[in-house]
């Protein structure tokens, strides 16, 4: 006899499979919420994970997360009113100064953000800025090149969390700034696109302080019964709107304190 809970874990099936194919075709869906308006937050996770089992089952392994729509400026991009989170896998990164291949994505955006690098393992709940502090080893400067198997970026809090947070590229500075004398909230960063500045921000644009982030991630994570490990990279947030590139790009950030990031597009 078929239950509700049946029904319910099939529908997510199908959603995660949709994603599943649009990533690996190339070709973009509809938003899940005009399939399935009632579609809640808990359950786009539980259709994220679906996703990322696979990639496990494939032999990727897990490197980090990622923090979304930390800042005021994405949070309005996406009308959103609390961040999300993502995982980072290893497949995902990109060497500074490489090309990131084109041809394996949708509709590329960048954001600059602060990554932070876990000495040790943080726990939630009861997370704080001040347990996040003390555990993390250094913050590197970085590039996230997001990208949404949803039709033309139309996407919501649900339909943004299911496709594991719009995710796809990191780019991580080789240079390691400790945390002994650094204030996060004031490292500004300036971002150039073919030589142009297009945007500027710093580490207060991010929930006040990128360590709030990580706090807010090891607290939101603790829901799902699961804790950050030494070594993980955190990405804490967009210092900025999220901008297109497309063939031929070359993008520079540079930082206040954590030195320069770049990637090029082809």
């Amino acid at each position: 006899m078929r239950t509700l809970k049946t029904e319910l874990q099939e529908s997510l099936q199908a959603l995660a499979d949709a994603l599943w194919s649009a990533e690996l075709e190339r070709q973009p869906i509809p938003p899940l919420v005009d399939q399935y308006p009632e579609l809640t937050v808990d359950q786009a996770y539980q259709i994220q994970l679906i996703n990322i089992r696979r990639k496990l089952a494939k032999g990727r392994s897990i490197r980090g997360r990622k923090v979304g729509l930390t800042s005021r400026a994405m949070q309005q991009m996406m009308g959103v009113h609390e961040p999300d989170f993502g995982v980072l896998l290893d497949d995902m990164f990109i060497e500074d100064g490489d090309r990131v291949p084109l041809d394996e994505l949708i509709q590329p955006r960048v954001e600059t953000e602060i990554a932070l690098v876990l000495a040790r393992g943080l726990r939630g709940p009861g997370a704080s800025v001040s347990t996040a502090l003390q555990a993390v080893d250094y913050a590197v400067a970085s590039i996230e090149i997001i990208d949404s198997r949803i039709h033309d970026w139309k996407v919501g809090l649900v339909d943004t969390i299911a496709d594991n947070a719009s995710s796809a590229r990191v780019v991580v500075a080789g240079r390691k700034t400790p945390m002994d004398g650094i204030d996060l909230r004031l490292v500004g960063m300036a971002l150039y696109i073919n030589g142009e500045l297009v945007d500027t921000g710093s580490g207060a644009a991010v929930l006040g302080n990128p360590l709030r982030c990580l706090a807010w991630l090891c607290n939101r994570l603790a829901g799902f019964g699961e804790e950050l490990k030494a070594g993980d990279v955190i990405l804490a947030g967009s210092l900025h709107r999220a901008i297109p590139v497309s063939a031929g790009d070359s993008v520079v950030a540079e930082f206040d304190r954590l030195g320069a990031v770049h990637t090029r597009f082809g």
